[in-house]
Order: structure tokens, then C-alpha cells, then sequence
């Protein structure tokens, strides 16, 4: 019987030298022959080096093939008498081992011809003691050659004192597939690591270049350790379309119905090309990459995420482009990570408008929920929101004007509201259908807003002959020359407040500013009597020159600066002689005095007022929006937060580090340009007041007291189309509300120096009704399982200080169930705080909450939906009769550790951890309660 020589390449001769010379006993004895049973492959080079040895020392080898005794001599003769004969020999060879003479044998390494095990040198290669067995046999025989093949230039690293399947399963993938750390067992294989893999340049078409059985092996290995989809992952790299596997598996979405259409299988089997798949193989498929995918999209959305975003739409843009080749993309208008399909639902919501506020909100939800909406259309999802907002007004009863103080305040606290949401409407939008959905519902609203301006021009005619205000106890409005008197002032017995002027902000800007100020919890907006924002009324003309000085004096000028640096004058002395009236010192701070040099956000000087020692009431005028006015183009949409109002936010981080309320204040208005020309009139003195004869269509004729230009009588625009000079992004000194109402906010820092007569105003009270929807809290099954969290997400232990029963009202000793609701109502709230279960969760918090205050909390959520503001919960404690928290969000975790009844998810923060949300059908499941409330 004729013995089979095996043929050896070099890797195999390198890894037998690098086994031997991990034994010492073989290092130690200086021999350089070896002889080895096989032949060597043609082609293979017949010298090279081998890392060998602790310290991976290369050593030199030759490789030579002999087929006798004397070929094997003179191989060896030959070796000494060359220019390398440091170097060892590997002789590869058929001749038996007792045919080998002594001479030889003493030359030798080993004392006999070397076997080739392949398996044993994989397991010396890893320097380990033993080998799994099942590398010996089938199906894993091929293993150790691929081992012995991959071998990195440095070596294996050691796996432990058995080479484990898995162990060597992890180190060949890594290799072979180039990821980065799973050779080595620092890294996991995962899909999310296989799906980045297949995409990268070269590494598909290498996996693809190796032998069959090494292929399908790690395919069988990673099926079990990966997933199930792995094997059709490797099957598209191997067939050379690893750069378009995820694309693949977006689109593979289509067939995953319970009957997929035909035409969509066959176009779906073009794309895949001669790659096979079975349905339920495909699915898998599906939601790996999926899954993958959204974890991308979540890395995305973070500050550090380019990389990620990128990856994300190199994925998305090729599936659009290959759905759109094989006519899938109708078929895929329901894909929630298309383009398209976003594009598809925003087309639905056009549709949808027309329809109801209803029908309309239900497709928003639609819009939000498609994966890209949140990272990579967050400005159309914020559109659309604010489309379907005026929807929802629009099928309110249709508002009134019954007075100019009704109207301003009206306007603050909702019409305003509307301008925001129709000037980010406003502007082309690349989508023409879409835009032309847009573009009626804005018509539809300005139309009504028409009509209320035209209502308020109509009253401020005759109202503006008298002026009536507040403080004459006739029920009139609030003036802007009385907002530092009648607001203002009453915040000094406290601490001095910083009045922030900024100029042209309107109700919409007014809106906009104060939620984004008081999402994060950082600042707390308050309300005097009535609960409702305050709104002032301007002087006409509403221009920055009369009604801000007006503002800044606490009274009508007599006269009106007609130069920026007399205006800047006259207000600083006027505002030092307002407060010195009020024994206080008074400093006013024009946009030039705010910089500070180089690296000071601010200037010494108005550092110094706003010092906490500091005896000055500080004033600031900021022209960002009168500014932005000027310089903007007409369409460009206008977002407003602190950071786009140059100095506010320093200004604000200055008050709130000194512990001072902040006025935010306006002298007027402002309206946004609609597209239209400039309007033919005579005697024009500005772009939305003149001095010519009487009043045409949109302008109203107003004379009084309050009228500080032209000797008391001019004529002003009410249509906010109506402009007398050239085209900007907006206008002032008309007679419409936007321009002629003036929100003030007042914003603390901190609930425990609120005034006497002064509550929180929640942003949910701040914002109109129609502005969000009344959330249904969907139920929960029974049964199901709680959140486990993590160490590190595990809330910190509150301040005892944060949940303090009211004053006066300590909770030492429990009372019992009956004697704690005996007298309450049975709301929700009272219910929940009344079981035995609730006594229990007591045990978990160091300072109990008073019942009242976690009633009353409970009882507000519900009653909106199961979502407030912190300041909303806030406000719910104060109104109880408990004392506000230092830290709302300590009073959270605190409601956490009793409502959360192992684990469960009743109450927690959410949206970026600025709202409190309730699970009504948690709170009920956990504490044992029927659904009603009686």
C-alpha cells in the first residue's frame, strides 16, 4: 500500500518550527536539521523567518525536498557549507525513518522524521497544553490548517491551557474577516460587527478568495454564536455583494407579510442576485439589519455621531437607489428606514390635513415613528408638528376681540402661538406637494388672524384715545411704560431682578424662548395673580424709539430721540431715575456695553452690577431679533432659542449664578414679511406707520395720548401683508397684535424666592390647549415584565431636603390606611397612597413625602395624560400645600422608589429628561386598583 505524502506549505513549515522552539528542550540542544515527512508546495519559498520562542526572535529556515538518504546528506552538506548555515533546515522528504543513518540523526532536532500533526502545531501555536478533540474530526478536521494558514505575523495570543473550538473559531474570524479585537477575545462577534464588516472595502472579497469547506465552516460557527442570519451575510460578501448586504436587507422588509407579492419576490430574487435564500432566512435577515440599523441611527443622533450618520445614510440612500432599479419602491412606502418612505408618510400627513386635526395627528405619529425622522428629518418632523398644531386651532370655535387688554393677552397666550407655528411653516420646502398642503393651511390661518386684527385695530381706535390701564382698577390694560412699576418693582423684595429688553421680540419669539427656557428644568417661569404670562400694550407708533423708552422709563416720553446714541442716553438716565424713585440704584446696558475683551464672555462692569453684593437693579437691551429682521432674507425660517439671541445665554448663566429673576421683556413687536410687494402710500414714515391722509384698506387711523409721533395722530398697518418700504424678513411700528402686544416672562432660578402673590407657571399652563394633543396612556398586559437597570442608571439618593413633607407636616410614624383617607376625595391619587401596597414602598425612601403632595402629583399627571413638565410637578406639590423642592428631579426619584413597585416602570423622567411621564395602567396593576376613579 503506497502512503500518501502530504504536500506542506510554508505556513505549515513555519508553524512546525514555531511549535518546536516553544519547548525548550528543543531550543537548548543548538540542532538546525530537521527532517520532515511530505513534500514541500511548488511554488513556496525556500527561505524565510519564524518568530520563535517567549521572545518571538525570528530565526532563519530553508526548506529543501529530498527523496532519498543520500539527497537528505547532501541537503545538509550543502546547508553548512552556504552563506546562511545558521539557518535551519527543513528537509522534506518520503524516506523511512530507519533508512536515516546516525550521522544524520545526530544533526537532527528531533530524534525521528516529524509527522505532521496539524492539529498539534495549532495547539503549540496558541502555546497551549491541550486541544479541543473535535478539531480532529469532521466537521472541524479543516480548522487547524486554517489556523496554521491565518497565523498573524506576530503570532496567535494565548488562549488559555486548552485551544477551545470556540476559542479557535474566534481567533480564525477575527483574522480571516479583519475584526478588529475578536482575535485576540476582546471583542464580541456580533452582527452589528459582521453587517460594518461586509461593507468595508476588500475584506468581502478576501473571505470570498478562501477554500469552500474554511467558508462554509465559519458560517456553521456563526450561525450559532452570531445569529441566524449570518449565514446569508457571508453568502452575499462571498458572492461579491458585501457592499450592498445591509441596502439588501432594508429592502428585504417586503416580503415580510404573511403573503408576500409576487412581483415583489421576483424583483427582491433580481437584486439578490445568484445568492439563494429561504422566507424565513431572509426575515431573519431582515431584523438583524434592522436591528443594526437602529442602533447606528441611536449613535447618530448623539454630538459625536458624523461617522455614524454617514454610515446610516450610505445605507439607506443605496436601498432607496436599489428599490427605485427594481420598481420596489411603492411596494416599500411603509419602510420606517427609507427615505422614501418618509417621504411617503409626509405625503400621507398632506393629505391628511385636509381631513381633521384627527386624522392628521394620527399621521404625524407616523411621520415621528419612521427611524430616520428623529436624526435625519428633525426639521420636517418639527414642521409637520407644527402643521397639524394649526390644524387643531383651526377646528377650535372661532376666537373673538371684546377689548385691547382681552386681545394682548389672548395673543400671548395663544395667537402668538399660532404666528410661531406659520412662520415655520412658511418658505418653499423641496416637496411640492407637501408644501402646497403648507401653504393652505397658512392661508386658512391668516385669514382668521385677519379678522382678529382687524377686530383689535377696530378696538385700539378708541381705546387709544384714553388708555386705559390696570392700575386705574377699570379693568384696562396693562401699559408698557407700567411693566417695571407693576412687575418689575414687586421682584426687588426679594432679590434684584435683571430686566432683559430685547427688542422686536413679538409673542411667537416670546413663546418659543420661554418653552426652550424652561425645558431643562434650569429656569422656572412665574405668573403673577390669574396664572396666565403677562402681556403689556405698546405705544403707537410700535417702534423700538417710543415704546421702548416708554418701557425703560416707566413712563411716556415727552419726546422721542430721533439719533441711536440720544436714544441710548435718554434710556440709561431714564432707567437710573425709574429706580432711583424706589431708593435703588438702576444701571442700563446697550448692546456695545455688554462684550467683554478678549476671552470674558461679558464686561467688567456689567459683571460687576450683577454681582450677588451688588445693590443695582441691571438692565440689558439686546437687538438680535430688530437685527435679524433687517438682515434676514424674507423666506429664510426663523428659529428662536437663547443661543440664537447673541449675550443671552451668558447673561442668563450671570443672573442665575447670582440667584436673580430675570424679565425678559419687549418695548414691541414685530410681524413676518408674507411675500408681497411694497404698498403705494403717501407721506410714508416707516415700514408700517405713515403720516398721510386716511386710511385705506388694511390701516387704521389712530390718535391720543399714546400716539408719540406726528403730534398724537398717524396712520398704521393692521394687515400684516401692508408694508411701505422695501423687502425684509419682517416689519414694525403697525397696529396689528403681533406688533402691538408685548410679552413679558418672568424666569427664576430657583422656586424658594418666589414673591409673595407670584406662582409657577408651568410650560403645559403657558401653552394653549390645541398646542399638544391629550395623550391616551395605552394599557399594559398583565404580566408584564419590569425594567432591570443597570448600576450605573441607577438614580441617586435624593436629598432629604427634596421630598420634605409641607410645612409643619411630618410623616414620623405612618398613619393608618383608614386615618390617612378618611377625608380625601377618591381621586387616583388619594386611592394609590391609601393601599397597604404604598405603606409598604414607604420603607424605601429616607424622607417620606407628604400623601397630599404625592396625591396631588399623581392626580395632575393623570389628569394630562400621563406627561408634565418638572415645573408642572413642581407646581402640583406648592398647590397641595408642600413646600417646592431645592431639586425637582429629587422629587421624581423619590416618587420612583415608592411608585415604581419592583421595578416596574410607573413613573420616570423622559423626553431628554425634562418631562415626567405616568403608566395610568402600571400605576393601577402594581397597586392593585380598578380602572375607575371612584
Amino acid at each position: 500500500m503506497t502512503t500518501v505524502v502530504p504536500e506542506l506549505g510554508q505556513r505549515v513549515v513555519a508553524g512546525l518550527i514555531a511549535a518546536y522552539y516553544e519547548d525548550d528542550k528543543y531550543a537548548r540542544t543548538g540542532r538546525r536539521l530537521v527532517l520532515v515527512h511530505g513534500r514541500y508546495a511548488e511554488g513556496g519559498k525556500d527561505h524565510f523567518s519564524v518568530p520563535v520562542g517567549a521572545s518571538r526572535e525570528r530565526r532563519g529556515v530553508r526548506v529543501a525536498h529530498a527523496t532519498s538518504v543520500l539527497g537528505i546528506t547532501d541537503a545538509w552538506h550543502s546547508h553548512q557549507r552556504g552563506d546562511h548555515k545558521g539557518d535551519l533546515l527543513v528537509v522534506t522528504t518520503d524516506v523511512a525513518d530507519e533508512l536515516v543513518g546516525l550521522d544524520v540523526q545526530g544533526e537532527m532536532l528531533t530524534s525521528q522524521i516529524v509527522t505532521v500533526d496539524k492539529a498539534d502545531i495549532a495547539k503549540q501555536l496558541f502555546r497551549a497544553a491541550d486541544i479541543d478533540p473535535r478539531m480532529r474530526e469532521k466537521p472541524w478536521k479543516w480548522l487547524p490548517d486554517a489556523l496554521i494558514a491565518a497565523q498573524p505575523e506576530d503570532g496567535w495570543p494565548q488562549r488559555g491551557a486548552v485551544l477551545t473550538l470556540d476559542a479557535a473559531m474566534r481567533a480564525l474570524i477575527g483574522q480571516r474577516l479583519e475584526l478588529e479585537g475578536v482575535a485576540d477575545g476582546g471583542a464580541s462577534v456580533d452582527m452589528d460587527a459582521l453587517l460594518a464588516w461586509a461593507g468595508t472595502s476588500g475584506a468581502p472579497e478576501r473571505f470570498a478568495a478562501l477554500p469552500e469547506e474554511e467558508r462554509e465552516g465559519i458560517a456553521e460557527w456563526l450561525e450559532q454564536s452570531a445569529g441566524e442570519a449570518a449565514p446569508l451575510l457571508l453568502r452575499l460578501a462571498g458572492g461579491g455583494q458585501g457592499a450592498d448586504a445591509m441596502a439588501l436587507g432594508v429592502l428585504a422588509s417586503v416580503l415580510s407579510g404573511e403573503a408576500p407579492p409576487p412581483d415583489a419576490t421576483l424583483a427582491l430574487g433580481a437584486l439578490f442576485g445568484k445568492v439563494r435564500f429561504s422566507l424565513p432566512e431572509l426575515r431573519a435577515y431582515t431584523r438583524a439589519v434592522e436591528g443594526t440599523l437602529t442602533r447606528w441611527i441611536g449613535e447618530a443622533a448623539s454630538p459625536q455621531g458624523e461617522r455614524a450618520r454617514r454610515r446610516v445614510l450610505d445605507v439607506v440612500e443605496r436601498a432607496d437607489a436599489l428599490a427605485g432599479s427594481a420598481g420596489l419602491t411603492d411596494a416599500l412606502a411603509d419602510s420606517s428606514f427609507l427615505p422614501s418612505g418618509f417621504r411617503a408618510r409626509l405625503h400621507r400627513l398632506a393629505g391628511a390635513l385636509e381631513e381633521g386635526p384627527q386624522a392628521a395627528q394620527e399621521t404625524l405619529k407616523q411621520v415621528e415613528d419612521h427611524h430616520l425622522a428623529a436624526v435625519f428629518h428633525l426639521d420636517e418632523v418639527r414642521t409637520a408638528s407644527m402643521a397639524v398644531r394649526l390644524a387643531r386651532w383651526l377646528d377650535e370655535p372661532v376666537p373673538s376681540v371684546s377689548s385691547v387688554d382681552q386681545a394682548v393677552h389672548a395673543h400671548i397666550a395663544e395667537w402668538g402661538w399660532v404666528d410661531r407655528a406659520v412662520a415655520r411653516l412658511r418658505g418653499p420646502r423641496p416637496d411640492p406637494l407637501v408644501t402646497r398642503a403648507y401653504e393652505a393651511l397658512c392661508r386658512a390661518t391668516s385669514r382668521r388672524r385677519d379678522e382678529l386684527d382687524e377686530a383689535f385695530a377696530t378696538e385700539l381706535r378708541t381705546w387709544v384715545r384714553y388708555a386705559r390701564n390696570q392700575a386705574d382698577g377699570s379693568g384696562g390694560a396693562l401699559l408698557v411704560e407700567d411693566v417695571l412699576e407693576r412687575i418689575a418693582e414687586p421682584l426687588t423684595k426679594n432679590r434684584l431682578p435683571v430686566i432683559i429688553v430685547v427688542s422686536g421680540m413679538s409673542g411667537a419669539v416670546a413663546a418659543e424662548l420661554g418653552e426652550k427656557l424652561t425645558e431643562a428644568g434650569r429656569w422656572n417661569e412665574l405668573a403673577a395673580s390669574g396664572g396666565r404670562r403677562s402681556a403689556a400694550v405698546a405705544t403707537v407708533p410700535s417702534i423700538t424709539a417710543g415704546s421702548r423708552l416708554a418701557l425703560i422709563a416707566g413712563e411716556l416720553p415727552e419726546a422721542v430721540p430721533q439719533d441711536g446714541r440720544s436714544a441710548e442716553r435718554a434710556e440709561k438716565d431714564a432707567f437710573a431715575a425709574f429706580w432711583s424713585r424706589h431708593e435703588l440704584q438702576g444701571a442700563l446696558f446697550h448692546p456695545g456695553d455688554v462684550p467683554g475683551p478678549s476671552g470674558q464672555p461679558l464686561d467688567a462692569p456689567l459683571v460687576a452690577a450683577l454681582a450677588a453684593d451688588s445693590e443695582t437693579v441691571v438692565g440689558v437691551v439686546l437687538e438680535a431679533v430688530e437685527d435679524r429682521l433687517a438682515h434676514a432674507e424674507p423666506s429664510d425660517p426663523v428659529d428662536w432659542s437663547a443661543e440664537a439671541v447673541p449675550y443671552l445665554p451668558e447673561l442668563l448663566n450671570a443672573a442665575r449664578g447670582q440667584g436673580r429673576p430675570v424679565v425678559l421683556v419687549s418695548g414691541s413687536g414685530h410681524v413676518r414679511d408674507r411675500g408681497v410687494a411694497v404698498t403705494a402710500a403717501e407721506r410714508v414714515e416707516s415700514a408700517r406707520w405713515r403720516t398721510g391722509p386716511t386710511a385705506g384698506e388694511g390701516e387704521v387711523e389712530l390718535a391720543g395720548p399714546r400716539v408719540l409721533e406726528n403730534g398724537g395722530r398717524v396712520t398704521a398697518a393692521w394687515r400684516e401683508e401692508v408694508h411701505y418700504t422695501p423687502r425684509k424678513a419682517g416689519y414694525q411700528g403697525g397696529a396689528a397684535l403681533a406688533e402691538m402686544a408685548v410679552p413679558v416672562l418672568v424666569l427664576t432660578p430657583n422656586v424658594e424666592l418666589i414673591p409673595s402673590g407670584w406662582a409657577v407657571l408651568p410650560p403645559e399652563k403657558a401653552e394653549p390647549s390645541w398646542w399638544r394633543p391629550r395623550a391616551a396612556e395605552a394599557a399594559v398586559p398583565k404580566g408584564t415584565r419590569p425594567v432591570q437597570r443597570r448600576p450605573e442608571e441607577a438614580a441617586p439618593e435624593p436629598d432629604p431636603q427634596d421630598a420634605a413633607p409641607p410645612s409643619g407636616e411630618g410623616e414620623t410614624d405612618a398613619p393608618t390606611v383608614q386615618d390617612s383617607t378618611e377625608a380625601a376625595p377618591p381621586t387616583l391619587g388619594n386611592r394609590v397612597v391609601g393601599t397597604k401596597i404604598y405603606e409598604r414602598q414607604l420603607r424605601f425612601v429616607r424622607a417620606k413625602p407628604h400623601r397630599k403632595a404625592v396625591a396631588a402629583v399623581i392626580d395632575a399627571l393623570d389628569q394630562a395624560g400621563g406627561k408634565l413638565s418638572l415645573a408642572a410637578v413642581v407646581a402640583a406639590v406648592t398647590a397641595s400645600g408642600g413646600r417646592a423642592p431645592r431639586q425637582p428631579e429629587g422629587l421624581v426619584t423619590v416618587l420612583t422608589r415608592l411608585l415604581n413597585v419592583e421595578g416596574y416602570d410607573v413613573i420616570g423622567m423622559t423626553d431628554a429628561r425634562t418631562r415626567v411621564q405616568l403608566s395610568r395602567a402600571q400605576l393601577l396593576e402594581q397597586f392593585e386598583l380598578s380602572g375607575g376613579d371612584a
